[in-house]
């Protein structure tokens, strides 16, 4: 499985952009914990940093890249563990419970750095999905519910997962409606339960014959 964008080690620099790509990540990271990630504009940040406007713009193209970027350490440490870690959650577990392993180990990450994650999903509309963790995650649980059962609609099935995990949705449970982590996780582990016996059910006839 290659590593997706958020995922890889940024491409050579230039000293002088690295130090600027560094400068404005620094900015960026205080003006969020200073005054919350509502309050994240490129002009501030290009003004706290000591560079244009233009190139925070041309680095990181909107706000929406730039939040990802702050968060890009803690989503690296997140990949790497279900990719090449160790079981349940890494190789080496069986698909069931690699499935439930990652499921919660979102809700963990997305606990984590709730507030940037529901801008940065946010800002633009539709930016959840243009960034490379959710196709990675995709994959990787497309991946797994294959193994579970063979020829079911993996695709769709990945997506249905993730929904529950989207951070304006995790925020909404846990502080609207006071969910505790554990209820979140409690709740997908009943739907990874009741959606697997389904998966080995279907295309089969009601003597349990394979159609």
């Amino acid at each position: 499985m290659r590593e997706l964008p958020v995922a890889g080690r940024p491409p050579a620099e230039r000293a002088d952009a690295a130090l600027n790509r560094r400068r404005i990540l620094r900015a960026a990271a205080e003006v969020i914990a200073a005054r919350g990630p509502e309050a994240l504009s490129m002009d501030e940040v290009a003004r706290a940093a000591g560079v244009g406007v233009g190139t925070v713009y041309r680095r990181f193209g909107d706000r929406a890249r730039l939040v990802y970027a702050v968060i890009d350490e803690r989503e690296r440490d997140f990949q790497d563990a279900f990719i090449h870690g160790p079981p349940p959650l890494g190789p080496g577990a069986s698909p069931p419970e690699r499935l439930r392993a990652f499921l919660h180990a979102l809700a963990d990450r997305t606990e984590a750095q709730a507030d940037l994650l529901v801008m940065a999903e946010s800002d633009p509309p539709g930016a959840r999905f243009r960034d490379g963790s959710y196709a990675l995650y995709h994959r990787h649980l497309a991946m797994l519910l294959g193994q579970i059962r063979p020829g079911a609609d993996a695709a769709y099935l990945a997506d249905a997962f993730l929904a529950p995990l989207a951070a304006n949705l995790f925020l909404y449970q846990r502080r609207t409606r006071g969910m505790p982590l554990g209820r979140v996780k409690a709740g997908l582990d009943v739907l990874a339960e009741g959606l697997i016996p389904v998966l080995n059910r279907t295309n089969r006839d009601p003597s349990g014959e394979s159609l």
